[in-house]
């Protein structure tokens, strides 16, 4: 053993295992295949062309799908932390996938952020929570504005009908919240599953009720089914849609029958109309730049976009992380959990984060703006 050390000490080499790595490595689990995949196809768009360089230090994003399903979900997460050893998880594109990641997140010690919009994701920030943060709005945030909105236009009664998952039941038990200050009265709910080919029964049912409104607590392109049983049932009153239908697919397969509906939206959307005073212009149209020159045929969307602010919060929280400890060790892990609850003032392209260690999404309500789908595109209405 002495001469093995004599021989390595000669050669300027080391036999000690490296806790450390060269290289900071981040798990990536979306969905780009199944009921998602309208949401996992531009996420994962946006992770192809993120930096691979932060303050020094290469990234490396490991990307798999997990097909919609939160059990593969959790076994790309598994992965991650066994075999990749990554210093960050990111994902998943829906709730219910994000929702079965925590536990891994929590048990490995390692620094999550979600792509879905849940507050239940992120909320309470318990002992499993405090490892994870989300980069979407919360349903509070948007349901405030949709609530606003139907008040502010004189609507009395509102059905609603969404996915039978931890989704469509986390937005409409915020809407039921919220309705009642706006003086809005729920008449109907009725729920259908991501994978429903029909919702006639449901259609029929919400319109026995003749609620002013109808709100579709849905993601994706599911989320226009409801929308084409209601115009074809005769359907007059005003269609609302959460902020998870905000892809161009969602308006192909929606068509004439999505047309005229409202919904909450990050200002992302509309940023080409936002005032040039509006710091979270600047910061958008940055990244639709080079997203659109990655990507000519294929826009940048919402769900791009929220994959991109996962970038600037890793670009914010790695070189204060860095001061700590290095990657590929539990210290980094930790140093870049706390980086990130410690995010101030971040510009992103959905609003202006600021975390604590009680809010691990960190918008306001700058972050939120409604639109009205007019002649198959997102208008921002006052």
């Amino acid at each position: 053993m002495f001469k093995k050390l004599l021989l390595a000490s000669a050669f300027g080499l080391s036999i000690l295992p490296l806790a450390a790595n060269a290289q900071i490595k981040v798990g990536v689990t979306i969905s780009t295949t199944g009921p998602a995949a309208s949401l996992g196809i531009p996420e994962k768009m946006a992770f192809a062309i993120m930096p691979k360089e932060i303050a020094g230090k290469k990234i490396e994003y490991i990307v798999l799908d997990d097909a919609s399903d939160p059990v593969a979900a959790v076994k790309n997460s598994r992965k991650f932390v066994s075999e990749d050893k990554v210093d960050i998880i990111m994902g998943s594109s829906t709730t219910p996938a994000s929702l079965a990641m925590i536990d891994v997140a929590a048990d490995s010690q390692t620094p999550m952020i979600s792509i879905a919009s849940s507050i239940s994701i992120v909320d309470p920030v318990d002992a499993k929570r405090f490892w994870v943060f989300k980069t979407p709005q919360t349903d509070a945030i948007m349901m405030t504005a949709m609530t606003a909105h139907m008040a502010d236009h004189g609507i009395k009664t509102v059905g609603l009908i969404g996915f039978n998952d931890a989704y469509g039941e986390g937005v409409m038990s915020v809407f039921n919240t919220l309705a009642g200050p706006r003086k809005l009265n729920v008449v109907a709910q009725e729920r259908y599953s991501r994978t429903d080919t029909s919702v006639i029964g449901q259609v029929l049912k919400l319109m026995a009720a003749n609620p002013d409104a109808i709100m579709i607590a849905a993601s994706g392109t599911p989320a226009a089914l409801p929308a084409r049983t209601l115009k074809e049932r005769g359907y007059k009153g005003k269609i609302y849609f959460t902020d998870g239908v905000i892809n161009e697919d969602f308006l192909r397969v929606g068509g004439k029958d999505v047309e005229g509906a409202y919904l909450p939206a990050g200002p992302f959307v509309v940023a080409t109309q936002l005032p040039d005073s509006n710091p979270i212009k600047k910061v958008s149209l940055e990244f639709m730049k080079l997203y659109d020159a990655a990507y000519p045929r294929d826009p940048a969307n919402s769900f791009s976009a929220h994959a991109w602010n996962t970038y600037l919060i890793l670009k914010n929280a790695v070189p204060i992380a860095l001061k700590t400890a290095q990657p590929g060790t539990k210290e980094f892990r930790r140093a870049l959990r706390d980086a990130i609850e410690n995010t101030t003032n971040l510009v992103t392209t959905h609003g202006i984060m600021n975390m604590s260690k009680t809010d691990h999404m960190g918008f306001d309500q700058r972050s939120r703006v409604m639109v009205q789908i007019q002649n198959g595109k997102w208008k921002l209405v006052n």
